[in-house]
């Protein structure tokens, strides 16, 4: 792949943004003591070969990170869950099968999301003051009348930096670089705690974290 259409498949060109009005895709470049943040985010887990792993890595450097979560992994690793909420990072909506939006049917789409929220909920029980949750679409594909049915009562949270740790096309060493290069503060970040991912994954992960700590960054939840 060229060097352009590497860099656009990293960073989401702005033009669809507009094609899904009212999705969230970058976050504050700066907290309130005005560090700049990062927010890295991590899809398809929990799984017991690389979530733990994901933890000691983001604990090494007090990281706080928003898991999206896919419900049927929830249901079978709610202990790994369950540890991921006692470090103080976000558990988020992936829906329960990890099916796209372009290949399911309206109903089963919505009602696969809403059992995921349910298996959110029976692990973390929300609060009277609770924000809204956060969904993102597996593949990042969503319609317009999913977006609207959605939107009501989840952020839908997209990101402006893909890792594409889960290409395995793509060298570690090049996944790494395409994702320095492209990270700036306030981007959203998007790695995935599975097997599939596992080689890119465990080289870029602690790499992006040393390289941006040492640049005085913060990496926060959403």
């Amino acid at each position: 792949m060229g060097g352009l259409a590497a860099a656009l498949l990293t960073r989401p060109p702005r033009l669809l943004h507009r094609l899904l009005p009212g999705a969230e895709w970058r976050a504050p470049a700066a907290g309130p003591d005005g560090r700049p943040r990062l927010y890295l985010t991590f899809d398809d887990g929990p799984i017991p070969e690389e979530t733990p792993w994901v933890l000691e890595q983001l604990a090494d450097y007090q990281a706080k990170a928003t898991f999206f979560c896919v419900g049927d992994n929830l249901a079978r690793h709610p202990g790994i869950a369950r540890a991921a909420l006692a470090a103080g990072h976000r558990l988020a909506n992936h829906t329960l099968h990890h099916r796209s939006a372009w290949a399911t049917g309206r109903a089963a789409y919505l009602a696969g999301v809403a059992r995921c929220q349910q298996l959110l909920r029976e692990l973390d029980p929300p609060g009277p003051n609770a924000p809204l949750p956060l969904f993102r679409p597996p593949y990042g594909r969503l319609t317009w009348p999913l977006l609207r049915a959605l939107r009501p009562e989840f952020r839908v949270l997209m990101w402006s930096v893909l890792t594409r740790d889960y290409d395995p096309g793509l060298a570690p060493a090049e996944c790494l670089r395409l994702t320095l290069a492209t990270a700036r503060a306030g981007d959203v970040l998007v790695f995935h705690d599975s097997r599939k991912a596992s080689p890119r994954l465990r080289f870029v992960l602690p790499r992006v974290l040393a390289h941006f700590a040492a640049l005085g960054f913060e990496f926060a939840a959403l």
